[in-house]
């Protein structure tokens, strides 16, 4: 699973005019669910989008979660962020889950970050979204959680800058 994770003073998603989530000041998560993604990957990336430390401390550093800064968190399905883009002028998303798993896989999400947080907002699966925010910052992060190889060890989707 992927997420683009960014820090914001405020967010708000909105379908045919309507608007269905909103947030103040915490985080939006664009995420995509790749073949190969199960319940693991979904519970994993939970942990890390609400673990993750990217808002200041009372010096400034990067040392808080949303959590510990009461902040909320605004849950955008967005299947193009597993596009293939290494090669041509379009992308390719071979890589993205089927819309069925990724509705479940994205669901599952959903839930796992509404059992360890209390502000959770979300978009509209599949729906034709309009996203506004204001970026903090601007702080902007790319998470990815792989499935689980032998042994349960997560394995790096990036291939090595050398290869």
């Amino acid at each position: 699973m992927i997420a683009v994770i960014q820090r914001v003073t405020r967010a708000e998603v909105t379908v045919h005019g309507e608007s269905i989530g909103r947030i103040g000041h915490g985080l939006v998560a664009l995420v995509a669910v790749e073949k190969g993604d199960g319940e693991a990957e979904a519970v994993r990336l939970a942990e890390r989008l609400l673990g993750y430390r990217v808002f200041g401390d009372t010096t400034g550093r990067m040392n808080l979660n949303v959590g510990e800064v009461g902040g909320g968190v605004l849950l955008i399905s967005q299947f193009t962020l597993a596009a293939d883009t290494r090669k041509g002028m379009r992308p390719s998303f071979t890589p993205a889950a089927e819309p069925e798993t990724g509705r479940r896989l994205f669901a599952a999400l959903v839930e796992q970050v509404r059992q360890r947080h209390p502000t959770v907002a979300t978009g509209q699966f599949g729906a034709d979204m309009q996203v506004s925010l204001v970026n903090d910052g601007p702080v902007t992060f790319c998470l990815r959680v792989a499935p689980a190889g032998p042994a349960g060890v997560y394995r790096n989707p990036l291939p090595h800058p050398a290869a």
